[in-house]
Formats: structure tokens, sequence, C-alpha cells
């Protein structure tokens, strides 16, 4: 093994340790937010935009659209730049490898969630670097409605 390699191998693994730590997060989630969301993805239903509509479907208030939690992420703490900075990534080298929602229960406006991000795997595979992060996500009363994990790969391998 190079020495360069050695060294990698080392980064990688100490990204791993407990001392690697991703804080925790709270967000409100807003009708305009869901709305903006949903305008952007180009979802039309109407249960995204008109409380009234969402109530007379049997919502408590308008729901998230699925794929929702990313704008948590983004919005509420868990940025592109805040991922650069914690795994020491060059932005221009990172790719977005996948997304996975699971579900427990129901968000909707203004339900405050608390996020809890932890690092789940990290790891050198043909000159690609691989980091998994988890996140449980937990209502007010901490009982678990989410749980997601976003798979991001940095091209080129060694780092920064």
């Amino acid at each position: 093994m190079t020495a360069e390699r050695k060294e990698v191998v080392y980064i990688m693994e100490s990204l791993l340790k407990e001392d690697v730590r991703i804080e925790p997060f709270t967000f409100t989630i807003e009708r305009g937010k869901i709305k903006e969301f949903a305008m952007a993805i180009g979802d039309r239903n109407p249960i995204y935009y008109c409380v009234e509509t969402a109530r007379s479907q049997g919502y408590r208030d308008i729901p998230v659209p699925p794929t929702f939690p990313t704008a948590i992420e983004m919005w509420g703490g868990l940025d592109f730049e805040t991922l650069i900075d914690l795994f020491g990534l060059d932005p221009l080298k990172v790719l977005h490898g996948g997304q996975e929602y699971h579900y427990m229960g129901e968000l909707y406006a203004g339900d405050t969630i608390n996020a809890y991000p932890r690092l789940i795997s990290a790891f050198e595979k043909r000159n690609l670097r691989f980091f998994t992060v988890g996140i449980t996500y937990k209502n007010v009363d901490g009982v678990k409605v989410l749980y997601s994990e976003s798979t991001i790969i940095e091209r080129g391998g060694s780092p920064k």
C-alpha cells in the first residue's frame, strides 16, 4: 500500500470515529415552504397549496410531499456547504449518490421536527469517496416520524 493510499484509508477510518459529530437541528415546517417545494418539483396536487383542500381530504394540515425532507436538511442546518466542510470535500467533484426516506408517521405544516444526523459509513472505492449520512427525525413529543439516508460521492478519491 502506498503512503498516499494509507493516508486516504486513515482519513476515511477517522471519519467513522465518534469524534465526528454532526450537530442535531430543529426545523418548523411552514406552509409556504411546502408550496415552494411542490412548485419546484412540478407537483400540482392541491393538498400542497390549500389547507382547506388538504383538510377536506382528511389531513390535519398541509402534508409534506414525499421528498420534502431534503428541504428540511438544506434549510434546517445540514446544507451542502456544511457537508463539504465537515468531510473536507471538493464541491466541484461531489455527486449526489442517492436518497432514501422511511416514514413512520406523517409530517404537516406547523410541525416542529428535531433531526439527529450521523455518519453511517465512509469508504473509498475505485477512486471515489462515499459518505452515507443517516438522519432520524422526531416530533416534539420525541416520537420517531422519519428516517432518511443520503449518499454523497466525491470523484477523485484523494482528500483536499
